[in-house]
């Protein structure tokens, strides 16, 4: 129970580090034009983004894929602008419905980007003497989930805080949100180190 405990934290910090707020931006960028009544499909977007997740770790760890740190940490801020332009441009349409099966597989890739952002680390933790790489990369993934949706239930509690007592439309929150998430997250592409080569 201790080793799950270990994992799970690990999982927990990942998302929830101050220092590493890429995750809780994409997690704005996905929740911002959602409420309450809308749980399942956050859910489910959630639950993919860290299938996605653990998937590139695990393809990580056990060898398959290895892929250049500089152009994963340029791609994970690149996921994040995407995601924060489609709800700024779509922002108030209903047109959304539609295009889920669309925004369900592209949450999984990016899931994938952010996961191989994290492999490297993740592969130092397990060493090469872990017997089941598995188990605590499955223990690690709930942590992963579990802060994921503190995130977006803190996201919905001010989207209804907003929505409610101050007024504001669903359309103007997701477009100060979205600006907001975008306005922070060129700066992180800006300064790549990708740039330097």
């Amino acid at each position: 129970m201790s080793e799950f405990w270990i994992y799970f934290q690990i999982g927990l910090k990942h998302v929830l580090d101050i220092h590493a707020y890429d995750h809780v931006l994409f997690l704005i960028a996905l929740t911002v034009p959602y409420s309450f009544k809308d749980w399942k499909r956050i859910l489910l977007l959630v639950s993919v983004f860290t299938i996605g997740h653990t998937l590139a770790l695990m393809l990580s760890v056990f060898g398959i894929i290895a892929v250049k740190v500089s152009l994963v940490e340029f791609l994970i801020p690149i996921t994040i602008l995407i995601t924060a332009f489609f709800h700024l441009f779509t922002a108030g349409k209903t047109s959304k419905n539609e295009s889920i099966n669309l925004i369900f597989f592209v949450t999984l890739f990016f899931g994938i980007i952010h996961g191989l952002g994290f492999s490297n680390y993740f592969k130092g933790i397990l060493g090469g003497t872990a017997t089941s790489k598995l188990v605590p990369l499955c223990e690690f993934a709930l942590g992963i989930e579990a802060a994921q949706l503190v995130v977006v239930f803190i996201v919905l509690v001010l989207s209804y805080i907003v929505q409610t007592v101050f007024r504001f439309s669903k359309r103007d929150w997701t477009l100060v949100m979205s600006a907001f998430v975008i306005g922070v997250v060129i700066p992180m592409i800006i300064s790549s180190p990708i740039w330097n080569r």
